[in-house]
């Protein structure tokens, strides 16, 4: 990937460009199945989100009444936006399969999973929303986790300094 004049990351292709992206997710969940749903947004919503003013940190899914909620994504205000500019934190409906809502709703309720969203990205035109099926981590999961990533560096770092040597 690269970056595009507006400092967002596109794919070689031109097809997939990320808004935003819920790095915080990794860290605080154990991710399971990914999901892509559409996303129904205002006019100022789009053009917002397009120059990248999104926010996921806190955001969650939920699905009530057989449909599919974006709650707690801070979509900023346009700054060029009338009196109709749209709220920053609203529920955003997501658009989903039939099959998936009933797929997702079963492994929510039953499991005790959550629905997080990873990610929002430009797919062919159209703002879509990754989700991510997740668990939440404990304490000492999250410990294990970054004892790993930093082995891994120190792995990487030594074999790169071998390689430096000759």
């Amino acid at each position: 990937m690269h970056e595009d004049g507006m400092g967002m990351a596109t794919s070689p292709d031109g097809g997939f460009k990320i808004l935003s992206d819920n790095r915080q997710a990794g860290h605080n969940y154990f991710l399971m199945d990914k999901f892509e749903a559409g996303i129904v947004l205002t006019g100022t919503e789009v053009k917002s989100a397009k120059t990248g003013k999104v926010q996921l940190k806190e955001a969650y899914a939920d699905i009530a009444g057989n449909e599919a909620w974006l709650v707690n994504a801070h979509i900023s205000e346009y700054s060029h936006g009338n009196r109709e500019n749209h709220v920053p934190v609203r529920r955003r409906k997501l658009l989903l399969h039939r099959r998936e809502i009933d797929k997702l709703l079963g492994k929510t309720r039953e499991k005790g999973l959550s629905l997080i969203p990873t990610r929002l990205y430009i797919k062919n035109g159209k703002i879509k929303c990754e989700l991510a099926l997740a668990k939440g981590k404990k304490f000492h999961d999250k410990r294990e986790t970054e004892r790993a990533r930093e082995a891994d560096f120190e792995a990487k770092a030594a074999v790169a300094r071998s390689k430096a040597d000759y």
